[in-house]
């Protein structure tokens, strides 16, 4: 449907709905818009599609809900992040970015751990009936065995189901008996167990998230406005409420990017958040998120 039937939909004037979900944001690696079809990320869009809806939602007086993850998505840091070399920074970027923005943030289970797509090696390990009947279509249309477990690797709904990875020992503690699909192999080394105990932690990120929303009214109801439009590789955008401002820059890459610091850094000059140690005024490392306030 519409930004504008969304405003109407969510406006508290209507009486109708709280918000709205849009699911236009996870459909930017759709290849032709086909969800079987693979490519990378066109975060030009994404931006476009974030700007849209933030703005002219905020501009109508609706609401957002926002959002990465649920039972039918991928796991965002394996989808728009690096769930290897930078699977920390990477999956606290992706939090940041959605967790500042106006509307209503949700944390789907095991998100705040950084949970992985599942990364099974057969089609028999699959129990998501769409997963099942679209290796038999993409095997049929020629695909190679190891082709058709990449793309059902990558888009299964599965990857979205996998038992809640709560310790690293037996079935990742989620049941003492059989779970009806394999735990992830990286439960070892991913779980709830090890991040309550480690402050600097996925798990520790989201909750400052959490504290920062009830904290600080800006973030729940400030006004938005996106910054670095051409930029494709940086997400960056100001909230605003009366003389308080707050800026919010990402690398969406895995390389560093170029990004005015300094002069983002001028008139904003505290930094509030970032998931990196120390300060870096010339350049955004590595899916690097800075939030700055004033």
């Amino acid at each position: 449907t519409s930004i504008a039937n969304c405003i109407r939909y969510s406006k508290p004037a209507e009486h109708e709905l709280a918000m709205t979900f849009s699911f236009h944001h996870l459909k930017v690696d759709y290849k032709n818009g086909d969800k079987w079809s693979l490519m990378a990320p066109d975060f030009g869009r994404l931006k476009q599609l974030f700007a849209d809806w933030q703005e002219q939602m905020t501009a109508g007086g609706g609401w957002n809900a926002l959002f990465w993850c649920n039972h039918d998505q991928p796991r965002i840091v394996s989808r728009f992040g690096d769930d290897k070399k930078y699977w920390e920074a990477s999956a606290k970027m992706l939090a940041a970015a959605i967790h500042f923005m106006r509307g209503t943030p949700y944390i789907y289970q095991g998100e705040e751990l950084g949970m992985t797509n599942a990364g099974f090696a057969s089609i028999d390990e699959y129990r998501d009936v769409e997963s099942i009947n679209y290796y038999k279509i993409l095997r049929d249309a020629g695909h190679s065995e190891a082709e058709t477990l990449k793309i059902i690797g990558e888009r299964s709904r599965d990857n979205g189901r996998m038992p809640m990875q709560w310790t690293a020992g037996e079935n990742a503690g989620f049941t003492t008996g059989t779970p009806w699909i394999a735990v992830n192999k990286n439960h070892t080394a991913i779980n709830a167990e090890r991040e309550a105990a480690d402050p600097g932690s996925i798990r520790a990120f989201y909750k400052q998230l959490v504290r920062l929303r009830k904290e600080l009214p800006i973030i729940a109801e400030g006004d938005v406005r996106f910054l670095e439009p051409e930029n494709n590789d940086v997400l960056a955008y100001e909230r605003t409420l009366g003389d308080k401002k707050l800026r919010v820059l990402c690398n969406l890459r895995g390389t560093e990017t170029k990004a005015p610091l300094a002069d983002y850094r001028s008139s904003t000059p505290h930094t509030l958040l970032s998931n990196y140690p120390g300060e870096n005024r010339d350049a955004l490392r590595p899916y690097e998120v800075v939030v700055l306030t004033n």
